[in-house]
């Protein structure tokens, strides 16, 4: 990920110019930021008649000239060698505390360049500790601090940036309450706001990265004029954000508003909104509005085009054909990407990944030995690329096995998501990917009826996934579900229920509770009581399940006989259970919406297969996959 001072150009001042907020530490014993005033001497006539005694220079007075000098050497400094050399020659008279601003400066510059993270730790550490022992929060402070986890961010010590960024919103807070001037404020705010939403979207917390990515707007909407472009770019940021973790109904205005600013302030024909265009249309793919997705989509072509963009040109012609094929465009997507294909270097990754696509819509035409023609040169060049781009080639290895799934193919279905499981497991900012592979393989498992081997891979999914999703997500759910599924077929219909009933409670919130996935979940969970002899509560939710099938009138009338059927099934068992059962309660969620919950899951569609209860996930490893 782009760096932080690179990508947000208004905020880079921090590290390349004196700000106004630094002038509140013109009393500190040393600041390299502020010119100080050049000592001078004024020469005493004594009463001798002709002899003028040279004025006499203290120690102290020499020594205060010899700090300006090298205070006006290191503010003149340019490069870093030069403020590196600067730096050199005030350490011999300067203390660590005087030199803690110094430090602070060179720091920002060397984590602005990204050549030498450790060296900018050293300087990082140095103006920490110059500012730590104060008592009153302060501005360099707070910078220091965010200087901290930047560093440590680039580093992949995700959690010690983490405990830094916090730490420096915390000061920054103080500061807003002790009437700092905002205009101070505001843009270190922004840059520790941005970082953090950096190390949770590594760590695989992004629904906490969303929270932070919005402080960030609202920053910017307080600072920029309301068609600035910055604001466009902040709209866009979050609409990707939300994209990531496939929230496109959220995603979508702020899309919309980003293409509105840019349209208004570039033109029509800028690349910026031809980047929102491709955007938009991820989002409308990702809404099943596949006609107004491939109409974005090429609008985007045209400004491409125009700009002679040809790599940017080449990932829209192919996001554009699984867009065709999503329509059901088949023949049309196959011409487009024949045409993308020749401009491909043979046995380059992008080839390689142009051929996925096409395989994708010769098996959607049933040509499946065409289709396996494509796929096997496809993985003979992936092979040779998993160290160099290893995401990428984790995520082409999920989306073929996807087709090899569809020609009943599951043993190697499951093994290329195994060789993808291995790459993202070495990748800790890949978590959420890592998570949805585990959820592939456990459903392929248990629908192949390796139930045994099935549940780890459900359980790492839902660990994976716990953070990067939220706990509420409707993909959460699915994985509860084959949980249960796997559970009641190891004939544990109490841990089933317990993991139907997570399952239920996360799409009551999600999905509401007339959705079709969230009736089946209350199905399994009365199947699961019936299963334990609980009769009581499994009429309970089936009559649940009746009601909710009710609400969608004549669209539901086969599943809602079959209910019915259910449930008088369930009441000729109760009638003949004993008479001096004991009745059940329902069984607690154990702590399931709590941190330490059960099982989690990704986010996953609605298309059941036969294998009853068991929802079967389809969760990209990105939403469009690009060449």
């Amino acid at each position: 990920m782009r760096k932080l001072w690179n990508s947000i150009a208004f905020f880079s001042h921090l590290a390349r110019r004196r700000s106004s907020y630094y002038s509140t530490l013109r009393n500190a014993p040393f600041n390299p930021f502020i010119k100080p005033n050049k000592f001078t001497s004024t020469p005493f006539r004594t009463m001798d008649t002709l002899v003028t005694k040279p004025s006499q220079i203290s120690s102290r007075q020499r020594k205060i000239a010899e700090k300006s000098q090298f205070e006006e050497a290191f503010e003149s400094a340019e490069t870093t060698e030069e403020m590196l050399k600067a730096f050199s020659d005030m350490e011999v008279v300067f203390n660590e505390k005087e030199l803690g601003l110094a430090s602070l400066k060179i720091g920002l510059k060397l984590d602005r360049e990204g050549e030498d993270p450790e060296k900018a730790l050293s300087f990082a550490n140095r103006a920490l500790k110059a500012f730590d022992n104060d008592n009153k929060p302060s501005l360099p402070f707070a910078m220091t601090l965010q200087l901290m986890g930047s560093v440590n961010y680039s580093l992949n010590r995700f959690s010690d940036s983490l405990g830094f960024l916090n730490r420096a919103n915390r000061v920054l807070g103080r500061l807003e309450d002790e009437g700092v001037c905002v205009d101070d404020v505001r843009p270190v705010l922004h840059a520790v706001q941005f970082e953090l939403a950096n190390v949770k979207t590594a760590m695989g917390r992004r629904e906490e990265a969303l929270e932070n990515l919005r402080k960030c707007l609202e920053i910017k909407e307080m600072t920029f004029e309301e068609d600035s472009g910055e604001l466009g770019k902040g709209n866009r940021d979050l609409a990707e954000a939300y994209v990531a973790v496939l929230n496109f109904t959220d995603a979508l205005p702020y899309c919309l508003k980003a293409l509105e600013i840019h349209v208004k302030q570039l033109g029509m024909n800028s690349v910026e909104v031809a980047h929102d265009r491709k955007l938009l249309g991820i989002v409308y793919s990702g809404l099943e509005e596949h006609e107004k997705a491939l109409e974005q989509n090429v609008l985007a072509q045209r400004i491409l085009k125009n700009w002679n963009l040809n790599s940017d040109l080449l990932r829209a012609e192919v996001d554009a054909a699984n867009m065709m094929i999503a329509l059901g465009r088949y023949d049309e997507a196959v011409g487009t990407l024949r045409n993308v294909v020749n401009q491909t270097e043979k046995d380059s990754e992008s080839r390689a990944l142009v051929l996925v696509s096409m395989a994708k819509a010769l098996c959607n035409q049933e040509k499946f030995a065409d289709c396996k023609r494509c796929l096997e040169i496809s993985l003979g060049v992936l092979d040779k690329r998993e160290q160099v781009t290893p995401v990428e080639v984790a995520e082409a290895y999920s989306e073929i096995s996807m087709l090899y799934e569809t020609m009943n193919e599951f043993e190697t279905a499951i093994s290329l998501l195994k060789r993808a499981l291995g790459l993202l497991e070495k990748l800790p900012q890949e978590q959420h990917s890592e998570g949805s592979v585990s959820a592939r393989i456990g459903w392929l498992l248990l629908l192949t009826g390796k139930v045994k081997q099935a549940i780890p891979y459900l359980e790492s999914a839902a660990e994976r996934l716990k953070d990067s999703f939220g706990p509420k997500h409707f993909g959460v759910g699915y994985i509860y579900n084959n949980l249960g599924a796997a559970y009641l077929e190891l004939d544990r219909p109490q841990s089933a229920a317990q993991m139907f009933a997570v399952a239920k409670d996360i799409m009551d919130v999600s999905l509401g509770p007339h959705h079709a996935d969230t009736i089946e979940a209350c199905q399994n969970l009365s199947k699961a009581y019936g299963e334990m002899g609980s009769h009581a509560l499994a009429i309970e939710f089936q009559q649940q399940v009746i009601d909710a099938w009710e609400s969608h009138g004549a669209s539901a009338e086969e599943e809602l006989k079959e209910a019915l059927r259910l449930l008088e099934q369930l009441k000729r068992k109760a009638r003949g259970a004993l008479s001096n059962e004991v009745p059940m309660k329902a069984l607690p969620l154990r702590g399931a919406m709590s941190n330490e919950g059960p099982r989690k899951a990704p986010p996953l569609p609605t298309n059941t297969p036969a294998t009853s209860g068991v929802s079967q996930p389809d969760i990209p490893l990105r939403q469009s996959r690009t060449v």
